[in-house]
């Protein structure tokens, strides 16, 4: 096959790519539409529990209403802010522990139980620690999005290094390579892929975390709203808090698969 071929089949691959990619992003929309449209339809006919559920409309108009009047971006900065803080931190300090836990066969054993028992502990009940640690303001709700995700972060790496390909670490060793070398050229590319995987979990995780910690002891942030909501009957301010959630950690989700398309084009 010549080259002039070559192309003709990669460009046929690419149109046919793209047109997947539209009609994969067509269907989403039109379930997302047919979805909150059923959601209107149902909550009107009194047919599902509308104070409860609530319905897209009315959400629509509470969410303009506290965004023309200036009251809901403090509360939604505050959480962004919060989850984004504890999703780097997490995914850092995860990181760092599993290089020095691979790094160090002997920590690997002294530390390797400790974060099974770490893993299986339920996160929440750490919350009154962190309140009497940090207070009941930010670093107690960003500890709290660093504890759920940072062991998972640990583990997986350092399962993801631990199963490096062998003869990657052996041709750096053949060439003289030290550990340091050995890390640098052969495990962490390797791993690339499940760090990568790792950042997605996170997002959620973080948010998780946060959401949490905000529950326990906030006076501001999405949390507070969720719970200001329940409190007072309000459930379409439930509503909205949660379908902002979910929009801006899809926005985080899709920042992580842009990084992920472009290392990945970088390491082919």
């Amino acid at each position: 096959m010549n080259r002039s071929e070559l192309e003709a089949v990669h460009l046929a691959y690419l149109q046919k790519e793209g047109k997947t990619r539209r009609r994969v992003f067509v269907t989403q929309t039109l379930l997302l539409i047919a979805f909150l449209g059923l959601w209107e339809i149902l909550s009107r006919a009194n047919l599902i529990n509308s104070l409860i559920f609530s319905y897209p409309s009315k959400i629509a108009g509470l969410f303009w209403t506290q965004l023309t009047d200036g009251s809901l971006l403090p509360h939604v900065g505050i959480t962004v802010w919060e989850t984004v803080i504890g999703f780097l931190l997490g995914t850092l300090l995860g990181t760092l522990i599993a290089t020095l836990i691979w790094w160090s066969p002997f920590l690997s054993r002294v530390l390797e139980p400790y974060l099974v028992v770490a893993n299986s502990m339920p996160k929440v009940a750490l919350g009154p620690v962190f309140i009497v640690c940090f207070g009941p303001g930010l670093m107690s709700v960003i500890a709290m999005g660093v504890a759920i995700s940072v062991i998972v972060t640990t583990i997986n790496i350092y399962a993801s290094f631990r199963e490096v390909n062998p003869q990657y670490v052996r041709v750096v060793q053949t060439l003289g390579g030290n550990k340091q070398q050995i890390f640098r050229l052969a495990i962490l590319p390797a791993t690339i892929p499940t760090i990568l995987a790792t950042l997605k979990v996170n997002v959620g995780l973080s948010w998780v975390g946060v959401i949490v910690g905000e529950f326990l002891v906030s006076q501001s942030g999405l949390g507070y709203l969720i719970i200001y909501g329940f409190q007072v009957f309000n459930f379409t301010l439930v509503m909205v808090s949660l379908s902002i959630i979910a929009v801006v950690a899809t926005v985080m989700y899709q920042g992580v698969a842009f990084l992920e398309r472009r290392l990945t084009s970088q390491f082919k």
